[in-house]
């Protein structure tokens, strides 16, 4: 492959490349990085957990370029069995980006998880709120219907993600009734000048991608990964909770679903995931942040030099 030579560094402190699941994101950014001396944060809201490697799609191996590992940060940070938030992504973006900077090199965010990667491009303010376990208790006595029109009283209801289920809906009350009693601190986030590109493919090279993907990590064993999950003491409701290849997988070793429901239902699962995805960044587009499409089927050499042009 040949690649534009690329020593200057770039015009912009931040490079985002996003795109759904298996369009080739982590390998394009890694080569991005190479030529830019650059170090990549990941953006991705499961990759964070340990011992979650195939079902999470990390692919550590597309960081390495020319036999060189490109630094990434963000990945392998916590236990599995935790439950990771936006609000702690955000705080350990800026402190990857801090050091990363720091340092004169150039950061790239990578990853398809639009939450978060809309958390840190928008600056969201988010704070962390603490439990609050009388309104827990309080609330185990209400009806989700109650619930609803309570969390209504707070703040207009824009999507259904506060009302999908039960413990979303308590835990956005929860943080609500947590803003409404408290000083909040409006402090806002440093300005980023980012631009951002995207990876998309057409529905049907994407469909495809997927299941040759999938079948290649059932074959690395995935299926060996989530059983030694389970018998280094995750519960499997804490597995399901994290969802696709986690949830199928986990149903298939409690021997609920056969080898092909779980192919055939995952496989499904993770096209339809790959479709929100894409919403999710239509929507991101219609809100005003721009995105710079760069077609999937193009060789990776070309995608590189589409970006190297730009920034």
């Amino acid at each position: 492959m040949h690649y534009k030579r690329n020593t200057m560094s770039s015009k912009y402190d931040l490079i985002t490349i996003l795109g759904p699941t298996a369009s080739g994101k982590t390998q394009l950014a890694a080569y991005v990085a190479s030529k830019l001396n650059g170090e990549i944060i990941s953006g991705d809201s499961r990759q964070v957990y340990r011992n979650m490697s195939l079902g999470t799609g990390k692919d550590i191996q597309d960081y390495t370029v020319d036999n060189t590992l490109i630094p990434y940060h963000l990945i392998d940070i916590v236990d599995a069995g935790n439950k990771y938030n936006v609000y702690e992504y955000q705080k350990d973006f800026f402190k990857a980006y801090e050091d990363i900077t720091k340092r004169g090199n150039q950061p790239i965010l990578c990853g398809g998880s639009g939450l978060y990667l809309e958390s840190v491009i928008r600056g969201y303010k988010l704070i962390a709120v603490p439990d609050n376990l009388e309104l827990r208790n309080w609330m185990k006595g209400q009806s989700n219907e109650e619930l609803i029109q309570m969390l209504a009283s707070y703040k207009k209801l824009h999507n259904q993600t506060d009302t999908s289920n039960r413990k979303r809906l308590e835990r956005a009350i929860e943080i609500e009734e947590y803003y409404s009693k408290n000083n909040v601190d409006e402090t806002p986030f440093p300005k980023i000048n980012n631009i951002i590109f995207g990876v998309r493919y057409s529905r049907n090279n994407e469909r495809n991608r997927i299941s040759c993907r999938l079948k290649q990590r059932l074959k690395d064993g995935m299926v060996e990964e989530v059983k030694a999950l389970l018998e280094s003491g995750v519960k499997p409701e804490d597995l399901i909770y994290y969802g696709l290849e986690y949830k199928y997988l986990t149903q298939y070793i409690l021997g609920e679903i056969s080898w092909d429901e779980m192919f055939n239902q995952l496989n499904t699962a993770i096209a339809q995931f790959a479709k929100r995805q894409m919403t999710w960044f239509r929507r991101m587009e219609r809100n005003g942040i721009e995105i710079n499409w760069i077609q999937g089927n193009l060789p990776l050499a070309e995608k590189v030099n589409i970006i190297l042009d730009r920034v």
